[in-house]
């Protein structure tokens, strides 16, 4: 170490003479480009080096004495940096004589640095480019290389129903941001919903086929592809009408959810998942459809649409087929209409285009059987006989609606923070439901239309028995279990009688009690709800700030908060290492008539703020262009974010992803 340390120490005092004799510059031709496209650009610095000459790599090996190769951008309103540099994998080897590992690039290389566009308008983009030119005797003094380039102004695609900020650069952040009147906020698209697109795909073409086996439904399969087949002059158009008829079922559901999105709008639905009224109406509507199911009474249209349809459907042709598709649709309402009013219910949580594809899954699983079954239709003697097990199906998914009701009616619990039905007593619920299905099951209640159960087959016993399983998995969470199988779904364990859980939960946490305005936050760790507080805060225990954008009714916010917060390597972190601010959008707390803005969020409208939680994804809006939760930054002291970027639910639910995130943030603040 002696040997390394002397060798480093005659070579810096050799550098300024060297310095004299040979130039950088004559060693490594650099050229700066941009690639862009769109809202997002690549600084990129070209680097050529002339035979036997390389620069270090940005990263270095732990202790080494060189110095990495960096590109610092000079901070301005027109853009914020998205990640570190950018670099190829460099070369890797030990020299003998100075006792070092080297890690370099040589011939030519090209290092990025990622940038997102904030400007309208073309501006101009300086900063400096720091390298260290070596060969294998020697290292010439680190060069500053200035130099400018132009980037083009961001095309704004989408408006968002909240407002702008400004913010102030330092360095390689950007500062907390102060809401201004008149400004307006441009979201940059995301996948989140393509992925949720597909999630309600899957979840509603499952919900077709259990539709399928209602007893409205189901006995329709073999009378209609029989109708078909004796109808039909030949097997090929008895195959092509069953086709038809299957696509009319898919055009006819489609453009019912068409309807309810064209009705509401394309982010109206979306917007009304926090609302109070909203959940209320829904938890409502779900008994009365699980009720029905149940067996108290059937949910039935007008006679007259149903003869209507009938009617129309003894004309022949297309529009025959069709119209005895409709007249399916009608006639089996009782059955399907509760299980697409929860489809459409459970869109409105997702928004945007989600009734469609939700129609469209399950219209698609409801029309498979009869256009296969007329393809072939000696399959038909492979169906099982209609009989009493249908009605079990019905009561089933009756069980299965008045629990996810309660789901609806915690969400307009949680917003208003009212605390009537906290996490016991959403459990205890949640108990009391699936033990009687499992009672229902094994034969021990019966409903109106149930036939006599004469044996039980091993079916039900089967599905019986996970039933009763998961009941006696949902009863240690009245004692505080976490109960990871169903995280999002009951109320967080903050939101209970005893948040601690029974025996007071684990050990108190190293920030307890220290502030006035902390609150007991997930995982028993104590958070903040007020931005200038916990930076205020943060700053003078010298800790990062963890801002994490989150809902009272964000089902992904709880599985995060439940399932990767709590894990063993990542929850000292929260507790220690950072101090944490949770920031409500649906908060429905008023805002101090001195915080109340009005804004634009388009071309000629305007809203005010008026709720803390309109405040808080207005912020998250405006600065980071993101509209989903969960949502987290890291931001230094002063309000600056870390250059680690950003966490969510979908690109950061694996806990090794997060802690790597989270670990990255933490380190840099370090270097501060």
């Amino acid at each position: 170490m002696l040997r390394k340390f002397l060798v480093l120490l005659i070579c810096s005092i050799s550098l300024s003479f060297i310095a004299q004799i040979e130039n950088p510059e004559e060693k490594v031709k650099v050229t700066f480009t941009v690639e862009q496209n769109d809202c997002e650009a690549y600084i990129v610095a070209n680097v050529q080096m002339i035979k036997g000459w390389h620069i270090s790599s940005n990263v270095l090996p732990k202790g080494s004495f060189l110095i990495p190769t960096e590109m610092k951008l000079t901070p301005n309103k027109s853009f914020q940096l998205v990640g570190k540099l950018i670099e190829p994998k460099p070369i890797i080897e030990k020299n003998e004589e100075i006792d070092d590992i080297l890690s370099y690039h040589k011939d030519k290389v090209s290092l990025k640095q990622k940038i997102e566009i904030l400007s309208k308008t073309d501006s101009e983009i300086s900063g400096v480019f720091t390298f260290q030119t070596c060969d294998d005797l020697k290292c010439l003094p680190p060069y500053d290389l200035p130099f400018k380039v132009k980037i083009k102004g961001c095309k704004i695609e989408e408006e968002a129903s909240c407002q702008a900020v400004t913010t102030k650069p330092n360095d390689n952040s950007s500062k907390s941001p102060t809401i201004e009147q008149g400004k307006k906020v441009v979201l940059e698209k995301n996948g989140v919903a393509g992925k949720s697109m597909w999630l309600i795909f899957v979840v509603s073409f499952f919900s077709g086929f259990a539709a399928l086996l209602t007893p409205c439904v189901f006995p329709m399969i073999p009378m209609t592809v029989s109708f078909f087949t004796k109808q039909s002059k030949s097997k090929a158009q008895g195959i092509r009408n069953a086709g038809i008829y299957g696509l009319s079922i898919i055009i006819i559901y489609v453009s019912l959810g068409t309807a309810v999105t064209a009705i509401f709008g394309y982010d109206a639905l979306n917007a009304l998942s926090t609302n109070v009224w909203f959940n209320l109406i829904f938890f409502a509507l779900l008994v009365i459809f699980a009720i029905s199911f149940l067996g108290a009474f059937e949910i039935t249209l007008p006679n007259s649409w149903l003869n209507k349809a009938d009617q129309a459907s003894d004309k022949g042709g297309l529009i025959g087929i069709f119209f005895m598709a409709l007249a399916l649709a009608l006639v089996s309402f009782s059955c399907t209409g509760p299980i697409v009013g929860t489809l459409l219910v459970e869109s409105a949580t997702i928004g945007g285009m989600a009734p469609f594809v939700g129609m469209f899954g399950f219209s698609l699983a409801l029309a498979l059987p009869f256009t296969v079954f007329a393809a072939f239709p000696g399959w038909l003697n492979s169906l099982p006989k209609s009989g009493g097990w249908l009605n079990t199906v019905k009561v089933v998914l009756g069980f299965l609606e008045l629990a996810l009701a309660f789901k609806f009616l915690s969400n307009a619990d949680l917003v208003v923070q009212a605390h009537l039905l906290e996490r016991e007593v959403f459990l205890a619920i949640w108990i009391g439901v699936f033990l009687t299905l499992a009672l229902y099951l094994f034969g021990f209640i019966r409903m109106p239309h149930d036939s006599p159960l004469e044996r039980l087959s091993v079916g039900r016993a089967l599905l019986a028995t996970f039933v009763l399983t998961f009941v006696i998995y949902l009863f240690p969470g009245l004692w505080g279990a976490q109960l990871k199988l169903i995280s999002g779904f009951p109320p967080p364990m903050s939101y209970s009688e005893n948040p601690r859980g029974f025996y007071g939960g684990s050990a108190a946490p190293t920030n307890e009690k220290i502030n006035s305005d902390m609150h007991l936050g997930p995982q028993n760790i104590m958070v903040f709800e007020d931005l200038d507080k916990a930076q205020a805060y943060a700053d003078s225990v010298g800790k990062p700030l963890f801002v994490d954008f989150t809902g009272h009714a964000c089902v992904n916010c709880r599985k995060m908060e439940e399932t990767v917060w709590g894990e063993p390597d990542i929850l000292p972190l929260l507790r220690d290492k950072v101090v944490i601010v949770s920031l409500y959008v649906d908060d429905k707390r008023p805002l101090p008539k001195s915080e109340q803005k009005v804004v634009e969020y388009a071309p000629g409208k305007t809203k005010k703020l008026t709720e803390i939680g309109h405040k808080w994804s207005y912020l998250q809006a405006a600065r980071y262009k993101k509209n989903t939760q969960p949502y987290y930054r890291i931001l230094s002291k002063g309000g600056y974010d870390l250059s680690n970027g950003s966490a969510d639910y979908e690109n950061h639910r694996d806990p090794g992803k997060f802690k790597e995130w989270l670990m990255e943030g933490i380190k840099e603040y370090e270097k501060q």
